[in-house]
């Protein structure tokens, strides 16, 4: 039997999101949306786990953590953290972090918390 794939989902903590630029989304929608999707990468055969990070206090810590623990195969890294412009050294950082401590997984990236599953699978 072949193991699992790991798949790490790392995304912005909803609560601390500014979703004025986004009229129908708060928080409890869009953590309902990528719980939803962290269920149905399970429900595909894949060991996904959700890293949600602050604005950059402690993010690198934060999934430098989760990549200490496991090897991922793949991580998505979420639109929130990459098509923000105020995120975007944000994103330079984590990338890093990535490219360093995880060299093997593949990364990929979703343009909303509902097509996770189809980004992760274009890679995995």
């Amino acid at each position: 039997m072949n193991p699992k794939k790991r798949v790490l989902l790392i995304g912005l903590e909803p609560t601390l999101v500014d979703f004025t630029a986004f009229p129908g989304l708060d928080a409890p929608k869009v953590l309902a949306a990528l719980q939803a999707d962290q269920e149905r990468l399970n429900s595909l055969g894949y060991e996904s786990q959700l890293c949600l990070i602050d604005l950059g206090e402690t993010a690198e810590s934060v999934v430098l953590d989760q990549l200490k623990q496991k090897r991922f195969d793949c991580i998505v890294m979420g639109a929130g953290v990459r098509t923000v412009p105020s995120h975007f050294i944000l994103f330079e950082r984590l990338i890093n972090v990535l490219h360093q401590h995880a060299p093997q997984a593949k990364l990929c990236f979703n343009t909303k918390p509902s097509d996770t599953a189809e980004a992760v699978q274009r890679w995995v």
